[in-house]
């Protein structure tokens, strides 16, 4: 595919993600609770996890940010339900290499979330990116230290 088309496509995904995001409000009841903003751009993340048995049983985020920031929040939070901490923190070291742009392990199906690849051409825009990624490794982080 010619990059103009993936390109295209790339942006197409990130504002579907971005127009219509993916878990987002907040979980009730005895859950993690994760609050971050990057001062750098304005992006703000409210993260909620529910976390049983070393599995992130469900997440959702609220929020106020640009694009990319909003759009990765949903991504991230639809890649790592169902998954156990492990698996969840190895995704968000994969994407913090993509957006560092070091070669990723091509087994691995990184889903809508390849879409954000082509942030790591614009260093001012990792820290949004990464932004709902770092509260959901610090989540699961302090719910293994309870």
């Amino acid at each position: 595919m010619p990059t103009n088309n993936l390109d295209q496509l790339y942006r197409s995904v990130i504002m579907d993600h971005y127009k219509n995001p993916r878990n987002k409000g907040v979980l009730e009841e005895n859950n993690v609770t994760i609050d971050m903003n990057n001062p750098t751009c304005g992006d703000v993340i409210h993260l909620t996890l529910k976390v049983e048995d070393g599995i992130v049983q469900d997440a959702k985020f609220e929020g106020e940010g640009c694009s990319i920031s909003m759009a990765s929040a949903s991504m991230m939070t639809q890649i790592i339900k169902n998954k156990d901490v492990d698996t969840a923190v190895k995704y968000a070291h994969l994407f913090s290499d993509m957006m560092l742009g070091k070669e990723i392990d091509d087994s691995v199906d990184l889903g809508d979330i390849e879409a954000l690849s082509g942030v790591a051409k614009f260093p001012a825009r990792i820290k949004c990116a990464t932004l709902a990624w770092k509260a959901m490794e610090k989540g699961v982080g302090e719910n293994a230290e309870q």
